[in-house]
């Protein structure tokens, strides 16, 4: 069981930048639960959009995959043994754990956990990603190349989902809706402190793009259709189909 997210409820001297260390993956499934709007609805969305769209005898790839929330969601969904997820992440403290929860289910369709840097892994045979809140991580030069790669090892009619959280178009209501999300994380037990340190420490580490922006790669890497199919205030999960 995940302890409470107290990373921040101390007073820092200085706020350092945020990483996925071991800190974070003790209270990770609280964290996220009360940090991102929406997640239980996405991750059993993923499943669901999984059952549908995933294709026989191909690879399912979970990128940055942290504890293999959706990678669950998907064996469970879909539970096909000519398949094989593979899960990765580049944080060893997430895929340690990743592992030990994985191994405690018992599904037909195996499960590979790879610790790796997703830019660096070769995509084939591909009929569904996942992109969970991972993609706000990578500096925004290597966004496309990534979308371009996963576009290349997709099969016709696979599919990426991508689930980021959003800048809005209009600055007031940018502003607004980050209010909004603050009151969210109050209302789930987080104080002012807390959050002004978290902010603090996700500065020029998590770098949210609009939704245009996410549309116009999409668009540049040629998949043929694509939309938003889920939104809960500044963070949305797109699909795009090969």
């Amino acid at each position: 069981m995940s302890k409470k997210d107290n990373i921040y409820a101390s007073q820092l001297e200085q706020v350092g930048s945020f990483n996925f260390d071991q800190k974070v993956v003790e209270v990770f499934p609280d964290m996220i639960k009360r940090s991102v709007p929406g997640y239980t609805a996405i991750i059993d969305g993923i499943g669901q959009l999984a059952k549908k769209y995933v294709q026989p005898n191909t690879v399912i790839y979970d990128l940055g995959c942290s504890l293999g929330a959706a990678t669950l969601s998907i064996r469970e969904a879909v539970n096909d043994e000519s398949c094989t997820i593979k899960a990765l992440d580049n944080s060893s403290a997430m895929i340690e754990r990743c592992r030990l929860i994985q191994s405690g289910y018992n599904f037909s369709m195996p499960v590979e956990v790879v610790e790796a840097d997703i830019n660096d892994v070769e995509f084939k045979n591909a009929s569904f990603v996942v992109l969970n809140f991972t993609l706000q991580f990578l500096p925004r030069e290597q966004r496309q190349t990534l979308l371009d790669k996963l576009y290349q090892g997709l099969n016709k009619g696979g599919v990426l989902v991508l689930s980021e959280k959003l800048t809005m178009g209009s600055t007031g209501l940018d502003a607004n809706i980050i209010d909004i999300h603050h009151d969210f994380k109050k209302d789930n037990g987080y104080s002012d402190m807390e959050i002004a340190q978290k902010r603090a420490a996700l500065e020029n580490v998590l770098i949210p793009d609009t939704r245009e922006q996410h549309y116009q790669r999409f668009e540049n890497a040629g998949f043929s259709q694509y939309d938003t199919w889920f939104q809960h205030y500044n963070f949305a999960s797109f699909i795009a189909v090969k």
